[in-house]
């Protein structure tokens, strides 16, 4: 997905969904933000998972300065007492092992992953420590730009879509795994409207800069 495929998204979505509509009537549209795809979104979606992104930044700066370049041989050729110095858990420093081994072995080719359709895609992420569905889900709609993926696992996106819907409780995976059929084939761009206007209604800003010199949605967190 590129600015031109978002935007004919976001205008098919509104044309035909009333909450959706309302969404971009009050708080506008968002931006499309998005990530570079490839070893170190990864490791930095790792180092994300039930931190805060200040935090996870601050600890993937160091372990970046550390090595010179984020990849996957130089990480291996760390020690779990230099990337525990780094602000990297005992539990997230197997996890980027696990990763950059899979990658340097050949059990995981990011390029390879890039084309496989978006079941196939998550299959091999979530096959390594570490990778949840939340972890491959994002992969997919920030980095790999996929048109339909809907974080059912994401809280924010939970929560944003029974504002949205005018819901009484916040649904649960399966729920909004139901409820979200209405967008297809355009799930992304109705979770971007959605993470936009939980944002929106809380006066906070939907886009901030990340290590990887681009934009990504505060609001993405697993659950």
């Amino acid at each position: 997905m590129d600015e031109l495929t978002f935007t004919a998204a976001v205008d098919d979505l509104v044309a035909r969904d009333a909450d959706l509509r309302r969404l971009v009537d009050e708080h506008g549209r968002p931006r499309l933000w998005t990530r570079p795809a490839g070893f170190p979104a990864l490791v930095l979606l790792i180092l994300e998972q039930q931190v805060s992104l200040a935090s996870a930044a601050a600890a993937y700066g160091r372990v970046r300065d550390r090595l010179g370049a984020m990849a996957p041989e130089l990480l291996l050729r760390t020690s779990p007492e230099d990337l525990r110095a780094d602000g990297v858990s005992r539990q997230k420093d197997r996890y980027l092992r696990a990763l950059s081994d899979a990658l340097v072995r050949g059990g995981l080719d990011l390029d390879v992953l890039a084309t496989m359709p978006d079941d196939e895609a998550r299959r091999a992420l979530v096959a390594l420590p570490g990778i949840g569905v939340w972890t491959a889900d994002v992969y997919l709609l920030a980095c790999l730009g996929r048109p339909d993926l809907w974080p059912v696992g994401d809280r924010a996106l939970q929560v944003a879509t029974a504002e949205a819907l005018g819901l009484g409780d916040v649904p649960g995976r399966a729920e909004l795994d139901r409820l979200g059929e209405r967008w297809r084939p355009l799930r992304s761009t109705a979770a971007r409207l959605l993470w936009h206007g939980y944002l929106a209604r809380r006066g906070r800003a939907d886009t901030t800069i990340d290590p990887l010199g681009s934009t990504i949605v505060r609001t993405i967190q697993s659950s």
